[in-house]
């Protein structure tokens, strides 16, 4: 082969240097331009956000003002306080007032009477000396550790029948709970600033080392102070919001110092981490390019070659396996083109044989990789020599991390003291064993031995397996529901058959109050067992695919109303007290009146059930950003959160899971009913923890479409 020197003047390398040339300029004037515009484009958008996160923390503070305002108004008109302050009884007022602070949560309660003093003050310090101001709303800053403190204040006049009492009023602290609940509604982090100092931040650390404040960007907004700044080596970008005056505490304000500002800040380390990988990306296309770009050129050089040098790399390359390479042929020099027809023949009678087996090798695997069930095969020490996709899904590991290893050492059963080899079944035989797979997964497995490979195969025992695990856990949940349905109907049929019994030997001489008792007792058995029947049949039709809802508007006090008089005697029996909570005005809901009665049935039977005699259980309706919640409270032994996520599915019952009375335990398709007709009218349905003990359970249903 004749050897082309590295010379400047020489073809191939004038050639290749042009190529790498037009190249890198090419990239340069289309990469950087394209660059430089994606940076300003991201740049932009991200500065955007944090001036939506203003505007939207500006509307949440807003809320606040008025949350506490509406709180202010509520306490002043509440004729228990009326009349405490007018017979001046202070060991009733304090405890009072403690228990409406309380309620409302909130953090100062002062009742003032007309001429500016005190009558009483109760949760956290803050002067007295705000009575005689004669207008107390809006914030306040006063001395705090480790940081100031800042109070919304708000207050409203106390009327009696024809005098003045006075005026109550009523604060919250605006502190790092604050900030957390405004970083999780807008998504961003947020910091308020009283005076200029931090008082509140949803930072994890109050340390803020900061970069650089000035920004050479156009604001739209006048009202906003676009910053920057580090935290942590975090880069972010911030706007910082004027949200009104500070009133003083004590002592006065420095003139001209800043009143309350908020601050968020969107952290850009994905910004500059997307910019840094456009860079990259550039370069990495530049270099990509100008390979292609050199090996173009070469071949363009290689070109004025003699043809004994292609004949040469082609037969190399089929000394190598390369088979999907033509031989190229001169018909110019007659013997260069026999060799190389020769060469040609070759390359392609071997292509074809090397097809013929990679298409059977494809075949077989592909076979093999779509059945479901997994495949593993063992020699004869008990080591893995073959691990198909099937098993790879049902146990997590990828066959690299077990071939070679012994079946032993990767599945071990879950009952100590086993071995996996001494469990596997005879051929033909199938048998159930229970193993700890990848990450500590355990799970059932139906084994199945297949027959022994010929001798002299480094295979020598097959074996197939399918995870029956959910299987299994469906067994036992069936047996479960079905002792719980059979204890559901044994109990009222029992009582039933008690009352009647009772009913046919001694009717003559019962008197009207005992008759009224046993009639009262059929009546709730009967009402359980058809509660139970409704929801067996509605559970029925959904497994069938033929459950429907018809919603249309309805009046939600009219089917609250008559679901209440249908379980009163319910709640009578166990001296339960049903409280409903509604506004005075509640618009009408789209909704099926029959079906959200059974919804609010089920919700108040369990609540019934689980509460202790004797308490209250609280039904309340309210609208709720184009919605109507309705939520049932009772103080039964509540539910854990990780009990919570499986709360509503069929067979799972509302509380046996970790309840110590497993007397109490459902069939498990009361809750499973209530989320499908709650879905089906496009509402939701949830859990919550009921602050001091019980269950909150919740559902919406939307506003009643107008015609």
């Amino acid at each position: 082969m004749k050897k082309f020197p590295l010379a400047l003047n020489s073809l191939w390398v004038q050639l290749l240097l042009s190529f790498i040339i037009l190249v890198l300029l090419s990239a340069a004037a289309i990469g950087l331009p394209a660059i430089w515009l994606l940076r300003d484009q991201l740049d932009r958008q991200a500065w955007a956000q944090v001036s939506q996160g203003a505007r939207a923390a500006q509307a949440l503070y807003a809320a606040r003002q008025n949350e506490v305002a509406g709180l202010a108004v509520l306490t002043a008109q509440r004729p228990s306080l009326r009349e405490l302050l007018l017979q001046a009884d202070q060991s009733e007022l304090l405890p009072y007032l403690r228990t409406l602070q309380s309620g409302a949560n909130l953090d100062l309660i002062l009742v003032c009477t007309p001429d500016g003093r005190p009558v009483a003050q109760v949760g956290q310090e803050f002067p007295p000396n705000i009575c005689a101001a004669g207008e107390s709303d809006g914030f306040y800053v006063g001395p705090g550790q480790p940081l100031p403190r800042v109070w919304l204040l708000a207050g409203h006049a106390l009327e009696g029948d024809q005098t003045r009492l006075g005026r109550v009023i009523v604060g919250s602290t605006l502190g790092n709970e604050f900030a957390q609940e405004l970083h999780a509604q807008t998504g961003l982090e947020h910091t308020l600033l009283a005076a200029g100092r931090p008082v509140a931040t949803s930072f994890k650390t109050d340390l803020r080392q900061t970069a650089t404040s000035s920004r050479a960007t156009s604001n739209p907004d006048e009202r906003l102070t676009l910053a920057t700044f580090t935290v942590d080596g975090q880069p972010y970008y911030a706007a910082r919001l004027a949200m009104g005056d500070l009133l003083p505490w004590r002592e006065p304000l420095t003139p001209g110092e800043p009143g309350l500002e908020a601050e968020i800040a969107l952290p850009v380390m994905n910004v500059v981490a997307t910019q840094q990988r456009l860079v990259r990306t550039l370069l990495a296309g530049i270099a990509a390019v100008a390979v292609v770009g050199s090996v173009l050129g070469a071949l363009l050089a290689r070109r004025v070659s003699q043809p004994l040098a292609r004949l040469t790399k082609a037969a190399t390359r089929l000394s190598r396996g390369d088979l999907t390479s033509p031989v190229p042929t001169d018909p110019r020099v007659r013997e260069v083109a026999l060799v190389a027809w020769a060469l040609e023949a070759a390359r392609l009678d071997l292509q074809t044989t090397l097809n013929d087996l990679r298409r059977e090798k494809a075949w077989s695997s592909n076979l093999l990789e779509s059945i479901v069930e997994g495949i593993v095969t063992l020699d004869q020490q008990g080591r893995i020599t073959f691990f198909s996709q099937g098993a790879e899904r049902i146990t997590g590991w990828s066959r690299d991390e077990v071939i070679g290893r012994s079946c032993d050492e990767v599945f071990r059963p879950a009952a100590a003291g086993e071995l996996f080899s001494q469990l596997i079944p005879a051929r033909g035989r199938r048998t159930k064993i229970t193993l700890l797979l990848a990450g500590e997964r355990q799970a059932t497995l139906a084994i199945t031995g297949a027959k022994l490979l010929p001798e002299g195969s480094p295979a020598q025992v097959a074996l197939v397996f399918r995870d029956v695990s959910e299987e299994e856990l469906m067994h036992r949940l069936v047996g479960q529901f079905l002792s719980n349905i059979a204890h559901e109907f044994r109990t009222p049929l029992s009582a039933l058959a008690a009352s009647v019994e009772l009913l046919l030997d001694q009717a003559p001489d019962l008197t009207p109050a005992e008759l009224h008792e046993l009639l009262s007792s059929l009546y709730l058995g009967v009402l359980g067992l058809q509660t139970l029947i409704d929801n067996l049949l509605e559970s029925a039709s959904i497994e069938a695919g033929r459950f429907r809802v018809s919603p249309r508007p309805a009046n939600l006090a009219d089917i609250i109303a008559d679901v209440t008089r249908t379980l009163q005697p319910l709640l009578a029996r166990r001296c339960q007290v049903l409280k409903v909570e509604l506004p005075l005005s509640l618009p009408q809901v789209q909704a099926d009146p029959r079906r959200t009665g059974q919804v609010l049935v089920n919700l108040l039977s369990n609540a019934s059930k689980y509460s202790p005699d004797e308490t209250e259980i609280i039904l309340t309706a309210a609208l709720d950003d184009g919605w109507v919640r309705v939520t049932v409270a009772d103080h039964g032994p509540g539910i854990p959160e990780e009990f919570r996520r499986d709360l509503f599915r069929r067979f799972i019952s509302d509380r046996t899971t970790h309840s110590e009375n497993h007397a109490q335990a459902g069939t498990g398709l009361g809750l499973s009913v209530v989320k499908a007709v709650v879905e089906a009218q496009e509402g939701q349905v949830g859990v919550d923890e009921r602050p001091g003990g019980g269950a909150v359970f919740w559902f919406t249903l939307p506003l009643a479409k107008e015609p």
